[in-house]
């Protein structure tokens, strides 16, 4: 017997993938994606601003906080006419104290023969050192000068001071002090990228003490009240009034993409110092 054939046919969905379904996912992948690295990169700029910012307010709240510290010691135990403040209106200024840090001094037991002599002393040297700097004057007379100690001798009681002749032969009872004379100013030059704030001891090298301070601005309260940016008579100073400028060391993102000439950001930290020695000095 014959059977009659018959044809099956299987009808289904097609279970594939289309191409335009595919173009459809990477866009919506690419689009994800896209979104998020936004968010990243923006997010780590804004770490970077943060970061940026905190080393500015650190270095400038530092050198303000430095200066603010020597600044009320200047004049303290300082001898008649040598000037506890220098001030140079130099934008950015400049500041050169000088006041008394340590308990460190001698007269002399002769005067001396030649500027050239070595210093005879009446009392113990063992305070001084090789390569300090220190200021001998005639209270009398007045008038002195800073020169380098060379070699102290401390059985003997003498300072050398080979390296330099003083200006004058000092006579007896001539006064040695060890003083601090200290310059703070800022350095455009050296670095142009990373302006600096320095320290400079007297006869010493400067030292950075802060990175990009860009500006250093002093002003002085006179004894009359009247501000001025630079003082003709050092004892008349009351109060010195400080403003520091500190940038970041990377441009801003967004002001950099805008295309602003100066894409960096600043912070400006001020104070002010009422002066307790300048005009006491008596030694």
């Amino acid at each position: 017997m014959r059977f009659p054939s018959r044809t099956y046919r299987c009808i289904g969905k097609n279970d594939g993938i289309s191409f335009f379904e595919v173009i459809i996912a990477l866009v919506i992948m690419g689009v994800v994606i896209t979104s998020i690295f936004k968010l990243y990169v923006s997010q780590h700029q804004n770490y970077l601003t943060q970061d940026n910012l905190t080393i500015v307010q650190q270095n400038a709240r530092a050198s303000i906080d430095e200066l603010g510290r020597h600044i009320r010691m200047s004049g303290f135990d300082v001898p008649l006419g040598l000037p506890a403040i220098t001030a140079a209106d130099t934008n950015p200024d400049t500041i050169t104290l000088t006041y008394r840090s340590q308990n460190c001094d001698t007269y002399l037991a002769a005067a001396m023969p030649q500027p050239s002599s070595e210093l005879k002393c009446a009392t113990d040297v063992s305070c001084f050192n090789e390569g300090q700097w220190v200021y001998i004057y005639e209270p009398d007379s007045g008038g002195g000068e800073w020169f380098e100690i060379t070699h102290v001798q401390p059985g003997s009681n003498h300072l050398q001071h080979n390296t330099m002749n003083l200006s004058r032969a000092y006579g007896e009872d001539a006064i040695i002090l060890a003083l601090t004379h200290i310059k703070f100013y800022v350095d455009t030059l050296a670095n142009p990228d990373n302006p600096t704030l320095m320290i400079q001891l007297i006869g010493q090298k400067p030292q950075i003490y802060a990175d990009y301070i860009t500006d250093l601005q002093f002003q002085y309260r006179m004894k009359n009240g009247i501000v001025v940016d630079a003082p003709v008579v050092a004892d008349n100073i009351r109060e010195v009034l400080i403003s520091v400028t500190g940038r970041t060391e990377n441009p801003d993102y967004e002001a950099k993409a805008r295309g602003n000439e100066d894409p960096y950001t600043y912070r400006t930290y001020s104070t002010s110092v009422y002066l307790r020695n300048a005009s006491t000095s008596s030694i």
